[in-house]
C-alpha cells in the first residue's frame, strides 16, 4: 500500500451522487442475492425498526416506491454499493481459471492411470467416461462447498438500515447555529464517512512489534508500546513523537494508557513480564521515573482505567488475578478476585471496567465465558465472587480450546463486545441475565496467530472493528451485523491494536510491523469492498482446516521456539541515554510475586 505524501487533505464536497437511484437502494445479501426488507416502523429520523421479514414482491415495491419518491443524494451513505458480489468480468476470469484448473486435473488422471501409454486406442472410450465422472463429481463437491460458505456467510444477517446523517442539511443547519453542538458525533457515526476511511501516513519510532496504542482524554496526544520496551508520546497530527522513554519492563510492553485528569502527566503501563508499573511524565517533556506497583505471576495483557479517576486502575494477568491499584495509597495494589471456573483457575488477557458503573467489571481469557463481577460485592464462597456470565450457546460444551481475546464496553455500558480466538465477535447485552445468549455475531476476519484487539468505533458504538490475521482491518455496521469497510493493515500480516480517536472521525491501527498507521475518512469515493469475499471465504477454510487438525499445539510450541531462538540472536538492546530514572522500586502488595517472566525474549503479540 503507498504511503499518504503528508499533505493535509481537505475533505471535498457534501453531497454524494448515487447514480443508479433505485437499483442502489436494494439491499444484497452476503451472497449477491436481494433480501426482501423488514416490515417496520419510521420514526423522525428516517431509522427504521423491527425485524418481522415480509415478502420479496412487498420489498421489491416498497424499495421502488423509496426510489422514486426521494434519491437521498446528500446521504454520504452509498449502502446499495457495498454488497459482497464480485466484478462481473473477475468473476468470468475465476470460472475461466476454474475450468483451466479442471482440465489440468483431468489430464493428470491420465497420465497416471495404469496402462495410460500403451493400450489408449482401446480403452478411451472407458477412459473418458471415468474421467467425465470424476470431473462431474468434483464439480459437484466445489459447488457444495461453495453453497456451504454462501450460507454461513449470509447468515444472521439484517437489513442496513438508513442514513442517520445526511451531509448537505447538517452542514446547513450548523451554519445557522442549529444543534452545532451535536454535528461532531454525528459526523463520526455516520457510515458514509466510515466507508471513506484510508491511510493517512505512519509514525515511526519503535524498532519492534507495536502493542498498545492509547490516545489521551483531549485527543491531542497518542502513546505507544512495542517488544523493543520503549514508550512513545506523540503528537500524531504533524506525526512527531514529543517525548520516549524505556519503559523499566524487562520484556514486551502490553499496554500503556493515560490516567483520566492526570493532566497527561501519569502512564500506567503492563508487561508480559508480569509487571504493573507507572510511569511519571512532566511539562517539560521527559519521564521522571517509572515505578513497579504491583506484580503477576504470568504476564499482564491488560489494564482497565476508572473513567473519572487520576489515581485507580485494574489490572489482570494470566496467572487468574485481578489487581485493584490505587496509587494514593503505601502500598497501591489489591488483590479483588482470583478467577476460576469451579476449582480451575482462568488465565485472562483481557480486563474493561464498565464506564456507566464503575464499579462494575468484566475479564475474559481461557476459557469461553465473558465475566461480569462487582467490586463491591465480591464473595469467592459465592459462585467464586461471580455477579454474571455470558457465552455464546453454541459454545457453552463446545470441545474446542475457546478463548476470549479481547472485550469492551460500549460507550453507555450497555453493550459487551467479545472476541474469541479463531472463532467470531459477539455482542451481549450486559444488563441481561446472566447466561443469556449474544445479540450480533460479527464474522469474515480471523483471530489466531495473536492475542487480537477489538473496539466499538463512533462516538455511540455504531460500528465494530477488528483486525484480522489476514493484515486486513474490518469494520461492521453494528446493527446489521454486514461489513461497511474493508482496509488494507499491516504488511506483516497481523494488525492487533485499534484506538479510534476520541473526539474525530479518524483512528489509529498497529500490529507485527514497527510503525502506528493513521486512518481518516478523506477517501473521494466510498469503498467497493474489492476482494472481500475471497478474503473472507479464505479466512473460513483455514479456521474450519486448523480445527480439524491435530497438530496446532505442536505447531504453535515450534513457532514459539523459532521466534524466541530468532529473538535470541539479536544482539542485546543497550539502554538509551534520555535522561529518564527507571526503578524497580516495588509498591506491590504482600500477595504479589517477585518473581520475574525473564529477558525480553519472549515471543511478540502472542498468547502464552
Amino acid at each position: 500500500m503507498a504511503e499518504a505524501d503528508g499533505k493535509s487533505t481537505v475533505f471535498k464536497g457534501g453531497s454524494e451522487d448515487n447514480e443508479g437511484g433505485k437499483e442502489e437502494r436494494k439491499e444484497l445479501n452476503v451472497s449477491g442475492s436481494k433480501e426482501g426488507p423488514t416490515e417496520s416502523s419510521k420514526d423522525d429520523t428516517g431509522e427504521t425498526s423491527g425485524d418481522r421479514p415480509v415478502s420479496d414482491v412487498e420489498g421489491e415495491a416498497e424499495a421502488n416506491r423509496e426510489g422514486e419518491e426521494e434519491e437521498d443524494t446528500d446521504s454520504m451513505d452509498g449502502s446499495g454499493l457495498y454488497s459482497l458480489t464480485e466484478d462481473p468480468e473477475r468473476d468470468v476470469e475465476e470460472e475461466r481459471r476454474e475450468r483451466t484448473k479442471s482440465g489440468e486435473k483431468r489430464a493428470a488422471r491420465k497420465r497416471n492411470r495404469p496402462g495410460s501409454g500403451s493400450n489408449l486406442s482401446t480403452s478411451s472410450d472407458e477412459d473418458d467416461e471415468d474421467d467425465e465422472e470424476e470431473e462431474h463429481k468434483d464439480e459437484d463437491d466445489d459447488e457444495d462447498n461453495n453453497e456451504a460458505m454462501e450460507a454461513w456467510l449470509g447468515a444472521e444477517l439484517r437489513d442496513l438500515r438508513g442514513p442517520v446523517w445526511r451531509a448537505v442539511p447538517s452542514l446547513l443547519s450548523r451554519e445557522i447555529g442549529r444543534d452545532s453542538h451535536q454535528f461532531a458525533r454525528r459526523v463520526c457515526g455516520a457510515r458514509g464517512l466510515v466507508q471513506r476511511l484510508e491511510l493517512q501516513g505512519r509514525l515511526e519510532r519503535h524498532t519492534g512489534c507495536v502493542n498498545t496504542l492509547h490516545f489521551n482524554p483531549t485527543g491531542t496526544r497518542l502513546a505507544s508500546g512495542s517488544d523493543d520496551l520503549r514508550v512513545v508520546i506523540w503528537d500524531w497530527a504533524i506525526r512527531h513523537a514529543v517525548l520516549e522513554f524505556d519503559s523499566g519492563h524487562k520484556s514486551n510492553v502490553f499496554q500503556a494508557k493515560f490516567l483520566p485528569h492526570s493532566g497527561d502527566s501519569t502512564l500506567a503501563m503492563c508487561a508480559r513480564d508480569g509487571q504493573i508499573r507507572v510511569a511519571e511524565l512532566s511539562a517539560t517533556q521527559c519521564c521522571k521515573n517509572t515505578k513497579r506497583v504491583a506484580q503477576h505471576k504470568g504476564a499482564a495483557h491488560k489494564l482497565a482505567l476508572e473513567p473519572d479517576s487520576p489515581c485507580s486502575f485494574l489490572s489482570a494477568g494470566e496467572d487468574a488475578v485481578v489487581f485493584g491499584i490505587d496509587l494514593r495509597l503505601d502500598r497501591p495494589a489489591n488483590k479483588l478476585v482470583v478467577v476460576k471456573e469451579g476449582d480451575k483457575k482462568v488465565g485472562l488477557y483481557t480486563i474493561y471496567v464498565n464506564p456507566a458503573k464503575t464499579h462494575h467489571f468484566a475479564v475474559g481469557g481461557r476459557d469461553q465465558y465473558v465475566r461480569i463481577y462487582d467490586q463491591r460485592k465480591i464473595n469467592e464462597n459465592d459462585n467464586n465472587g461471580v455477579l454474571k456470565k455470558f457465552c455464546p450457546s453454541h459454545l457453552v460444551s463446545s470441545e474446542s480450546k475457546t478463548n476470549i481475546t479481547c472485550l469492551v464496553y460500549s460507550h453507555d455500558g450497555t453493550e459487551l463486545l467479545a472476541s474469541y480466538n479463531d472463532e467470531d465477535i459477539y455482542l451481549f447485552d450486559s444488563n441481561h441475565s446472566d447466561g443469556a445468549d449474544y445479540l450480533r455475531r460479527y464474522k469474515g476476519h480471523r483471530n489466531n496467530a495473536t492475542v487480537k484487539g477489538v473496539n466499538f468505533y463512533g462516538p455511540c458504538s455504531e460500528f465494530v472493528v477488528s483486525g484480522s490475521d489476514c493484515g486486513h482491518i474490518y469494520l461492521w455496521d453494528k446493527y446489521s451485523a454486514r461489513i461497511v469497510q474493508f482496509m488494507e493493515g499491516d504488511r506483516g500480516g497481523v494488525v492487533n491494536c485499534l484506538e479510534p480517536h476520541p473526539h474525530l472521525p479518524g483512528m489509529a491501527t498497529s500490529g507485527l510491523d514497527y510503525d502506528i498507521k493513521l486512518w481518516a475518512p478523506t477517501a473521494e469515493n466510498p469503498t467497493g469492498l474489492k476482494g472481500l469475499k475471497e478474503v473472507m471465504k479464505k479466512n473460513k477454510r483455514e479456521r474450519d482446516e486448523d480445527s480439524m487438525r491435530h497438530g496446532d499445539q505442536y505447531d504453535t510450541q515450534l513457532l514459539w521456539f523459532l521466534m524466541r531462538h530468532m529473538r535470541n540472536r539479536r544482539p542485546q538492546r543497550t539502554r538509551r541515554e534520555g535522561g529518564e530514572q527507571d526503578t524497580d522500586e516495588s509498591w506491590s502488595s504482600p500477595d504479589s510475586s517477585d518473581e520475574d517472566d525473564g529477558g525480553p525474549d519472549h515471543v511478540q503479540c502472542m498468547s502464552s
